[in-house]
């Protein structure tokens, strides 16, 4: 676990243009669904001996931020400050802090108070209002343009929510600096002439195997199920074969993968060789992918 979005998206984008922009948006959602899964596993099989007064106040917390939510509560402070305690208590409690992320998440406000139309009705009058009123001479607006510009900031605050707010604030930090920090210090592996005889271990095969055919045969099996069962349908203009090539993308990990390495192997050797399954998996999983995927245009 898990698939890794950014990789697995751009090798999506290799395939072609032909790919369906809803085969795009069933990856993204496959590997966002993959991350909290791997999230799970890291809260339930490597958390011990869980400290239960800092968890006790930490789901207290947590409370709080939900009772904020459906009280309308939409500063972003509140939930940063209340959000930074309920990290710290999970912390404290030995609970593997990466679910705490997810739970806050969840807790932020993810719905805008007025829909687009009415914004954009909203908008046009305000503008309109201002447009009317005779301005100064000078830089300074007149007290009635400025109580439109007030309302216009307040309607552009309740168009937009405080969860698209704080990942649009946090983007850029998690992009440039966290995530490459991040694969810079769980990479570590080297490669030598030897790499291909040190694959020869139960460490790599296990991973290899594990995210290569594993993710393929849960992924492609789960889907058919559903479908099979009626509770879904392919995404628009998809087929089986655009399936069967995002199931094998799926098997490109990277973050989460060296991330839960360095939590299931404590002997370092076991950790290299695991990295080197991961590595071997990922080249595996997106070369036969774009193939396939490559494939369906030519017989289309």
């Amino acid at each position: 676990m898990a698939t890794d979005i950014a990789f697995a998206l751009a090798l999506l984008s290799m395939a072609g243009n032909h790919i369906p922009g809803s085969v795009k948006v069933f990856l993204s959602a496959l590997a966002v669904a993959d991350d909290l899964g791997a999230v799970l596993v890291i809260a339930f099989f490597y958390t011990a001996n869980i400290a239960l007064v800092p968890l006790i106040i930490a789901g207290f917390l947590l409370g709080v931020l939900v009772i904020g939510n459906l009280l309308g509560i939409r500063g972003i402070l509140f939930y940063l400050i209340i959000g930074i305690a309920f990290w710290a208590g999970f912390l404290f409690s030995v609970v593997h802090a990466t679910i705490e992320g997810v739970l806050v998440a969840f807790a932020i406000p993810a719905r805008t108070k007025i829909d687009e139309n009415e914004y954009i009705k909203n908008i046009r009058k305000n503008i309109s209002d201002f447009e009317k009123e005779i301005p100064q001479n000078g830089s300074l607006t007149t007290s009635e343009q400025h109580h439109t510009i007030e309302k216009i900031k307040m309607l552009s605050t309740d168009a937009e929510t405080p969860l698209q707010k704080i990942e649009y604030a946090l983007h850029p930090w998690v992009a440039f600096v966290i995530m490459p920090l991040f694969a810079l210090s769980n990479a570590g592996m080297e490669i030598g002439s030897n790499f291909f005889s040190s694959l020869l271990n139960p460490v790599s095969i296990g991973v290899t195997v594990g995210l290569v055919a594993g993710k393929f045969i849960g992924i492609l099996l789960f889907t058919w199920l559903m479908v099979r069962l009626r509770l879904s349908t392919l995404p628009h203009l998809a087929n089986w074969k655009h399936i069967t090539g995002v199931a094998l993308l799926a098997g490109v990990g990277f973050t989460m993968s060296l991330f839960i390495t360095g939590l299931a192997f404590n002997h370092p050797e076991m950790v290299v060789q695991a990295k080197y399954g991961i590595l071997l998996a990922s080249v595996v999983a997106g070369v036969v992918g774009i193939l396939v995927l490559k494939n369906i245009k030519s017989e289309s």
